[in-house]
């Protein structure tokens, strides 16, 4: 489907021939520009980027590569192509035509969904604003700036549908989203993690990998969706998804790879020698690793959740890939999970499939993150390193859910809140680990160089060599 750039609003929507929706869009627009000069990336506004920009929602050859500044990047509405007769896959209406319009009864929970997707779209924008000033490389600006910009586009592709679908409480939604703001005391975003400050290039990298990837998980579930146009936008909106945790993995496995050299160099494991000589320690990583994954797996919902139960039989949202599945139905089969039995341990509990959604795809985005841990642990296997990473236990530090304020060690074995009090530098990074790890984001522009706490990548973007001038500073 081809995209109209010659708009004031790119888009392949046929926007034009809906005047209204265009006038009120066109009213948004200038707000979500002020938004973005006021709480986009600090000090860069005026600085030229090589950006890609999506010109086409077909999957090969879908976006090209140039310089602009970000305040004029051409930000659009793009949905992926119609799937002709299309059915709701799951649910209690499967085999339904699918809805272009939304049905009155769902009005309410569905604009709900869109908002609560749509709010942590320029609350990732807000809460890395800073990072640029810090960076530890060209090539890692960009990058940043590239996740950047496309939530600044998945944020348009809400606001379409809020504008397009939802009438004025759509509209008003729309506005609410530039007025909450990531951290603010008085009006934050909507989840708890989006207000998470991100202060370090660590962070970032790690955010990217597992809070992007419950982005993922999250659009993935809603591309089921038996509302057609919210389908297609998220269908198209996980293309651009997959660069962003592509930038946290291989941003880790820097992080680590360097250590690794830093280890070699130095014949030892020693944390605080290895601190000394600028590098992250791989108990630090590990105890960033607890922290970003255990925040990302609340952002799933309770395991057990009649709401999920709900969006599931009224064909609102599925689980990540549907068509995989032999039950579309989920009443006639039971799921097991395990739950705090009240005596300091740990008991099975069977339940009805369709009240535990919830906890099924989080497991699928458990199993997704081992992809990542599995490759840095390759880079300490043929360093010789006997240090292996591994992702916490579901149980931890969990604030939703079964497992909601149970005191447990990484492993998932219940403790006492005293014992998790004490452990819990050995658990969670400490005000000393984020202080050092703050202590080394010093930025590094000049084309070619890298930071010493991180190595160069494997490669650059879009054929280009790692050392090229990928932003242009003023």
């Amino acid at each position: 489907m081809s995209i109209d750039y010659q708009e004031r609003i790119p888009n392949n929507v046929d926007l034009n021939s809906d005047r209204r929706l265009q006038r009120a869009l066109e009213h948004w627009q200038p707000k979500f520009i002020d938004w973005w000069k006021e709480l986009g990336p600090e000090s860069f506004q005026a600085a030229d980027v090589f950006l890609r920009t999506a010109v086409s929602v077909d999957a090969q050859g879908w976006a090209s590569y140039g310089f602009v500044k970000m305040p004029d990047y051409r930000w659009g509405i793009f949905l992926a192509d119609r799937v002709a007769d299309r059915t709701i896959g799951f649910g209690d209406e499967m085999g339904k035509p699918v809805w272009q319009e939304v049905p009155g009864e769902y009005r309410s929970t569905l604009r709900r969904l869109i908002v609560t997707q749509g709010d942590t779209e320029p609350a990732s924008v807000e809460q890395q604003r800073r990072l640029g000033l810090i960076c530890p490389s060209l090539y890692d600006l960009r990058n940043l700036f590239q996740v950047n910009v496309e939530e600044g586009r998945h944020l348009w592709a809400m606001v379409y549908l809020l504008h397009a679908y939802f009438g004025r409480d759509g509209r008003e939604e729309a506005e609410e989203m530039l007025y909450r703001h990531a951290g603010d005391a008085n009006n934050p975003r909507i989840l708890s993690t989006f207000n998470e400050p991100i202060d370090d290039w660590l962070s970032f990298f790690m955010f990217t990998y597992f809070t992007d990837r419950d982005g993922k998980y999250q659009l993935k579930s809603l591309a089921e969706s038996a509302f057609d146009p919210l389908s297609r936008t998220c269908t198209f909106m996980l293309t651009e998804e997959a660069h962003h945790m592509f930038v946290g993995e291989t941003g880790i496995g820097r992080v680590v790879q360097r250590t690794v050299e830093k280890m070699q160099e130095l014949k030892s494991d020693d944390p605080a020698l290895l601190r000394r000589h600028g590098v992250i320690d791989l108990p630090t990583v590990q105890r960033y690793i607890n922290f970003w994954f255990s925040s990302a797996l609340d952002l799933f919902g309770a395991e057990i959740s009649s709401n999920a139960a709900n969006y599931f039989g009224t064909g609102l949202k599925g689980r990540p890939d549907e068509a995989s599945y032999a039950d579309h139905s989920l009443l006639a089969t039971e799921h097991t999970l395990y739950r705090p039995d009240g005596k300091g341990g740990v008991e099975a509990e069977t339940v009805v499939a369709r009240s535990a959604v919830n906890h099924m795809t989080r497991d699928a985005y458990a199993k997704d993150c081992e992809i990542g841990v599995k490759r840095w642990n390759r880079t300490l296997e043929k360093a010789g390193i006997d240090f292996r990473f591994q992702l916490p236990s579901d149980r931890f530090r969990r604030t939703i859910g079964v497992w909601a304020n149970v005191p447990t060690d990484t492993q998932g074995n219940p403790i006492s809140a005293a014992e998790f009090e004490r452990r819990r530098g050995e658990f969670l990074p400490s005000a000393e680990d984020r202080a050092y790890v703050k202590s080394l984001m010093q930025p590094v522009t000049e084309p070619g160089k890298m930071a010493a706490w991180i190595a160069p990548p494997a490669r650059g973007i879009d054929n280009k060599p790692v050392e090229y001038e990928y932003v242009h500073l003023q």
